[in-house]
């Protein structure tokens, strides 16, 4: 009788977890998103000083990934942006690497090293890391990826990596 109650307590708390765990599933999935109103309103710089309005992007399908020189994983995930670019890019969408650095020469010239293709423009240090936390990144980690729809909607952000498929996962039905 025992062992019946402990196996019917094991089963039923498989069952429960299993439940809560595709309840989470679900609530990841509908997660909300920040504002895009801050990006609309940041104003970045290109190497030569000159403002580059994000506003600009209304109505685009964008990607746009915040990094620094100095960061191991941007350095890693710089070839992935490269090849997505190159795939969506002649598909409509807009790629921006967003330099969460102040030295305009030291990221073009890694850029030049990296053979990034895609728009970069300098965020700044203290004002690209406000804005990576009213984009909801409070640590202001790098990299970190946001995709914005022609709505100017924000509908998927990653702190870390974005992986080739993930970013495909993303954009595939945005298009």
């Amino acid at each position: 009788m025992t062992r019946l109650v402990y196996l019917f307590a094991l089963v039923f708390g498989l069952l429960a977890g299993a439940g809560l765990m595709a309840g989470a599933s679900v609530a990841a999935e509908m997660e909300v998103m920040p504002s895009a109103d801050p990006v609309f309103a940041a104003t970045l710089t290109d190497f030569d000083g000159k403002p580059v309005s994000l506003a600009e992007l209304k109505g685009k399908l964008v990607v746009l990934n915040f990094w620094a020189t100095w960061c191991g994983p941007c350095r890693t995930e710089i070839p992935h942006l490269i090849e997505a670019q190159e795939k969506y890019g002649p598909r409509g969408i807009v790629f921006i690497g967003a330099a969460v650095e102040d030295n305009a020469d030291s990221v073009r010239d890694f850029g030049k090293a990296y053979g990034i293709t895609y728009a970069v423009a300098m965020a700044g240090k203290d004002q690209g890391i406000a804005l990576l936390r009213a984009l909801g990144n409070k640590i202001a980690g790098l990299p970190f990826t946001i995709v914005l729809d022609r709505q100017g909607n924000i509908v998927a952000t990653k702190r870390g990596i974005m992986t080739p498929a993930r970013l495909q996962q993303i954009l595939d039905p945005l298009l």
